[in-house]
């Protein structure tokens, strides 16, 4: 058996209530011994069997051993032995101290097995949690990225759309964007996905040419959560000459002061 079957097999709960047979004692020890990961799920669940026999432990009422052996010599005409028959040739005779240990080893044993089963019942309701948890964050993740790329197609697609190609400049030749100017609303998307990640304590930023003069279109994002971030809305211009971007500090300045990475007319 692989690692996962090992664990799932229940094998390694009954290990830990002790109520494997020989062979598959020795099996799981040799499990232990070979993969860490068995070892660590043994752990595990011993852990969790001393917290459940913590949290379910009743003690029992005062005097019940007491009343359990009145119970077994108030047998008929008086005997203090009980006669289980075996056979025609003769009969076992079972004293009163052997009962009540019999008696409490049976009772040991159901309660191991119902302790066992719990566990192993938990164990796997635990596990299968564990996998639509993550089943439905991959699924939340997927429906993100989904929407996001639907949007950026709506912008790219829109009729009024005029897209203008931002090329690299000396600071960065291999740079590129790509700005999305609406002509019926003035708003501005950009997609910055091509631009060099900021240095640590820098952002671009972009800046829209209106009459010769550079007017500020708001701080460009260039990552999220790891990734690379795709289209993004800036700020609207009615009429606009050009776009550039710049490396400014974070939270960007006023006027460029940084050096000019890209550069687009329409």
């Amino acid at each position: 058996m692989n690692i996962k079957e090992i664990i799932s097999s229940g094998l390694l709960e009954l290990y830990a209530t002790g109520t494997t047979s020989e062979q598959e004692r020795k099996d799981v020890e040799q499990w232990i011994a070979q993969y860490p990961e068995v070892a660590s799920e043994v752990k595990e669940i011993s852990t969790g069997l001393e917290a459940y026999a913590r949290v379910y432990s009743i003690a029992p009422a005062a005097g019940i051993k007491e009343k359990i052996f009145a119970h077994i010599n108030a047998t008929e005409n008086g005997r203090t032995a009980i006669i289980t028959p075996i056979t025609n040739a003769g009969a076992k005779i079972i004293d009163r101290t052997t009962f009540w240990k019999m008696a409490a080893a049976a009772c040991l044993l159901l309660l191991l097995g119902s302790i066992a089963l719990n566990i192993f019942t938990y164990s796997r309701y635990s596990r299968a949690n564990g996998d639509l948890l993550i089943a439905r964050q991959t699924l939340g993740t997927i429906e993100e990225q989904n929407k996001i790329m639907e949007e950026g197609m709506s912008v790219v697609q829109n009729k009024y759309s005029v897209p203008v190609a931002l090329k690299g400049l000396e600071a960065s030749p291999d740079a590129a964007a790509k700005v999305f100017w609406m002509q019926n609303t003035g708003e501005v998307f950009i997609d910055a996905s091509n631009l060099p990640d900021a240095p640590q304590g820098k952002q671009y930023q972009l800046w829209a040419i209106v009459d010769g003069k550079p007017i500020d279109g708001g701080m460009i994002v260039t990552s999220t959560k790891g990734d690379k971030y795709r289209i993004q809305k800036m700020k609207t211009f009615g009429k606009v000459e050009a776009f550039a971007v710049t490396l400014e500090k974070e939270k960007g300045n006023p006027t460029p002061q940084g050096p000019m990475f890209v550069k687009g007319e329409i």
